[in-house]
């Protein structure tokens, strides 16, 4: 009964008529990116960060996290209809959505992937509301080594499950924990890996960076490798509403895929791309016709996009409960969270109820609104596919520049994003994962300082870390997470030292 009078409480603060129009912007904002191919959520929420520093916290949480599922939602149009993902996580729906459209069935293509959209957000909001609170009140017993240990397992994880090299990933991690302490020291105010600059005296500006790595970065990627155009199918104003049949083939798998998606969002690395593939896989596994997947199963469309916004949800659940950011975007928010002055974590629940519950209640909203827009907008969006790129990437990276600069009226901030944004460029190219850097980039103060709080506690002694029961459990699966990888690699050592010995 707790959870439904808080829900009504976030009800009564999203309903109030200024976090209503956020709300509405941020999905629509959302939707515009995610039809948008070569722009993305990520890159999105980092340029309008700037512009929410003046607005009231609640509402721009309000507005940002929008921008995050509504995209989830937009990225589906285009990938059904044109075959391009206009973001990651649509990648799936490529599959049978736009082979649905070669047989004229774009219409329930589209009509299923915004209902399991709508679904699949609803349940994964629900989820939130309810496991979020239980988990702060059991975050309130961590103490500093504790925290410490979350956020090594946080972020080896990431690297883990991030596409690519794991390597590579653990490299990017590093360097953005060295990036998160630039500056000077809180507790001995010495400047640290400043080269004797003084615009990095305050640290290195989220910001700046994050613009840089995926504003800057998706345009120099963009403006390179043009687009080719593609055949945009216009039948999709027919047969928007699913048949009956198409509800009875996609109902398990909206549901299935809503589960996936919530569980994986949790996990650092996790997230909407991994759960919308591994949902799809599931999908095919069980199904009694796996052979019409990749030739137009609606279940195709239906499981991934089902569980890729219910990763939105899930993903919300460390980073209000814990502090903990499980993907990029994450991240963006909770060095918002902090900027605003509301740090999240176990108390943020009881020190600020009104930006909790008003988020989850908005996001369930937003999922009504986005059902609402989506379907009569399809005509727009189409539209807008058309925009030119010269004409669009320009826009962006004046965007960016205004952003920099009006952050702090520092022309240096915007020399660090152009720098980042030709960092983030050579990152693509050379296939390395920006989200890494990004969490590490945001967690690396606060590891700094979990750290040696916990050795100011146990007196200059590691051991602390080894002699408490929960950091010895999560430094055990670090450890696994890192082994894991070698295990093959092993095994072919054995398989060669077997072989020398037999030709001995």
């Amino acid at each position: 009964m707790d959870i439904l009078h808080h829900l009504f409480f976030g009800l009564g603060v999203a309903l109030q008529l200024d976090n209503l129009l956020f709300c509405f912007i941020g999905v629509l904002i959302g939707t515009l990116v995610g039809v948008l191919p070569g722009l993305g959520p990520v890159a999105a929420i980092s340029l309008l960060l700037p512009a929410t520093f003046h607005a009231p916290p609640v509402g721009s949480i309000i507005m940002l996290s929008g921008i995050y599922y509504g995209a989830m939602y937009g990225g589906s149009t285009t990938s059904i209809l044109v075959n391009i993902p206009g973001e990651a996580a649509s990648v799936v729906t490529c599959i049978d959505g736009y082979q649905m459209a070669r047989r004229g069935r774009a219409g329930a293509a589209l009509g299923i992937s915004a209902f399991a959209s709508f679904i699949a957000g609803s349940l994964g909001v629900v989820g939130l509301a309810f496991m979020a609170p239980p988990l702060a009140a059991m975050a309130l017993k961590f103490g500093p080594p504790e925290y410490f240990s979350l956020m090594i397992l946080g972020l080896t994880v990431l690297t883990f499950l991030a596409g690519g090299s794991m390597v590579k990933s653990l490299m990017m991690a590093c360097f953005g924990v060295v990036i998160g302490n630039v500056g000077l020291d809180l507790i001995s105010a010495q400047p640290r890996f400043t080269f004797g600059l003084d615009v990095l005296l305050d640290g290195v500006g989220l910001v700046p960076l994050v613009m840089g790595l995926f504003g800057i970065s998706e345009v120099l990627v963009n403006v390179e490798e043009r687009l080719a155009g593609r055949e945009i199918f216009k039948t999709m104003f027919k047969g928007l509403l699913p048949t009956l049949q198409d509800w009875k083939r996609s109902i398990w798998s909206i549901l299935r895929g809503s589960v996936i998606g919530f569980f994986l969002g949790i996990l650092p690395g996790g997230g909407a791309v991994i759960s919308s593939f591994v949902s799809y896989g599931v999908e095919k596994k069980l199904s009694k016709h796996p052979e019409e997947f990749g030739k137009g199963a609606i279940e195709g469309v239906a499981g991934p996009e089902s569980a890729n916004n219910s990763a939105t949800a899930g993903a919300f659940i460390p980073l209000m409960t814990l502090g903990l950011p499980s993907n990029a975007v994450m991240a963006i928010l909770l060095g918002a969270l902090m900027i605003y002055n509301m740090p999240p974590g176990p108390r943020l629940i009881t020190s600020h109820p009104n930006l909790f519950w008003g988020t989850i209640s908005s996001m369930y909203l937003g999922n009504v609104i986005l059902l609402i827009l989506n379907l009569p907008l399809i005509g727009l969006w189409v539209k807008i596919l058309k925009i030119p790129y010269p004409i669009l990437f320009p826009l962006i990276l004046l965007f960016c520049l205004i952003g920099a600069y009006s952050l702090n009226s520092n022309p240096a901030e915007m020399g660090l994003m152009l720098l980042f944004g030709v960092l983030g460029y050579l990152m693509k190219k050379f296939k390395y994962d920006g989200a890494p850097l990004v969490l590490a980039m945001v967690l690396g103060p606060l590891l700094d300082n979990s750290l040696r709080q916990s050795l100011l506690m146990s007196g200059g002694s590691a051991t602390i870390f080894f002699t408490r029961p929960i950091c010895l459990l999560i430094f055990a699966g670090v450890a696994m997470i890192l082994l894991l990888p070698m295990l093959p690699l092993i095994g072919r050592i054995r398989k060669t030292v077997e072989k020398v010995e037999d030709l001995r």
